[in-house]
């Protein structure tokens, strides 16, 4: 089913300022639903979960429905969703959890493709456990990781096995699942970073293979929120450093302080508006939760390759631009340089013309550095989400056409 891009654009309050939005990558607009879901929650008064008042009431419900949300967006069990400030702080949080385990000669396999957030807690946790990093490396010419390559990679020490479903800039989707597999197959455990995924496909946690997946809500559309979703047994398997009197159930145990609960109300809109999109956010009425966001985000993800192909295909055909990457699959993002024209230069020649998009590493620290782009300014990201349209491409092209010699 086609997406109806009126409706879909006019539910966002942002974009009523005209500009094109291809920053999504670093993050998404929020759509009227969720704002009025964070305000409806401080109207309605919340307190401390854990009261015998309605207000601590509402706050536990807001708890439960977030985390249900959240296991129906990637297919997972709201026991196992681990709820917390952002996907970095969550990854350190576990990446100091799991290593309290390891020991000296112990190993773990990052990825060279990676955002940092997962790469830098585990090179530092390893540091300090005295364990072994190995790399999987990205094909520089196409921005694949090739899975075969963990066959060499991976032994009988292998204790984690650290990978993205998405690149943050080159958008490759690497076979997760292959990987993942000869992750078990040596008894070592799988962390998913699904941050750059999970706005753009449809996600399936057990087909990935995922014994840990990453998420934002603030690139699907939601707060600045993260998650991380696990196998309820396995989180029970673990034991975090946690004040005595904080509960100790699974998934609480994980999470340190008071939620910010306006805002877990706004992930469970997020996640509803997501369901809502191949029903041009009309109420559907068929199937549950679950079925409707593998509808949408299949119909998501057919939407944005479509209009991908039309900015892939445009910047192809300027003799001055420069393209990173060329993956089989992958998210609707391109990773470019303009000739002439510093990557900074050019985003803000793009911002002067209403087109918002970024410029540099991106956090892809080690891809950056490996490309030789890391210090030479990166290059410049724009990134298609389900909101943007033919317009926004075309102002884009049209802003890099103007910087030919």
């Amino acid at each position: 089913m086609a997406l109806d891009m009126a409706a879909i654009r006019a539910a966002y309050p942002a974009l009523r300022d005209g500009v094109a939005y291809l920053d999504g990558a670093a993050g998404t607009q929020t759509p009227e639903t969720v704002i009025e879901a964070i305000a409806a929650a401080y109207r309605a008064g919340i307190g401390n979960v854990g009261g015998t008042f309605p207000a601590s009431h509402r706050s536990q419900a807001i708890v439960d429905a977030c985390r249900l949300a959240v296991a129906d967006l990637v297919g997972g069990r709201p026991e196992g969703v681990v709820l917390g400030a952002n996907t970095t702080t969550l990854i350190y949080r576990f990446s100091q959890i799991l290593a309290a385990t390891w020991r000296p000669g112990d190993e773990i396999v990052l990825s060279r493709l990676d955002h940092d957030s997962n790469v830098r807690p585990w090179v530092q946790a390893a540091e300090r456990a005295g364990a072994i990093v190995r790399w999987a490396e990205v094909d520089l010419e196409t921005g694949e990781l090739p899975a075969g390559q963990y066959d060499t990679l991976l032994n009988e020490r292998t204790r984690l096995v650290a990978v993205t479903a998405a690149s943050n800039v080159l958008g490759t989707r690497p076979d997760v699942a292959a990987i993942t597999a000869k992750a078990h197959a040596v008894g070592a455990l799988t962390y998913v970073d699904g941050v750059h995924a999970t706005p753009h496909v449809p996600v399936d946690v057990a087909a990935l293979g995922a014994d840990f997946y990453a998420t934002s809500a603030y690139k699907w559309s939601g707060p600045h929120v993260g998650a991380v979703v696990a196998d309820p047994a396995l989180l029970e398997t673990l034991r975090p450093d946690k004040l005595i009197c904080s509960p100790d159930e699974v998934p609480q145990r994980f999470e340190t302080g008071t939620a910010p609960l306006a805002d877990l109300a706004g992930v469970t809109a997020a996640v509803e508006h997501l369901a809502s999109l191949d029903g041009a956010g009309a109420d559907v009425g068929t199937g549950s939760r679950r079925e409707r966001l593998l509808a949408s985000m299949t119909a998501v993800e057919a939407y944005e390759q479509r209009l991908f192909r039309t900015l892939l295909g445009g910047l192809e055909e300027m003799a001055h631009v420069t393209l990173y990457g060329k993956p089989a699959h992958r998210t609707a993002t391109a990773y470019f340089r303009v000739a002439g024209h510093t990557p900074l230069e050019v985003a803000g020649h793009l911002a002067a013309r209403g087109v918002n998009v970024w410029s540099g590493h991106n956090y892809a620290w080690e891809l950056a550095g490996a490309l030789g782009l890391r210090d030479t300014g990166g290059a410049v990201r724009a990134g298609l989400v389900h909101y943007n349209d033919s317009s926004d491409v075309d102002r884009l092209l049209a802003g890099i056409a103007e910087l030919a010699d």
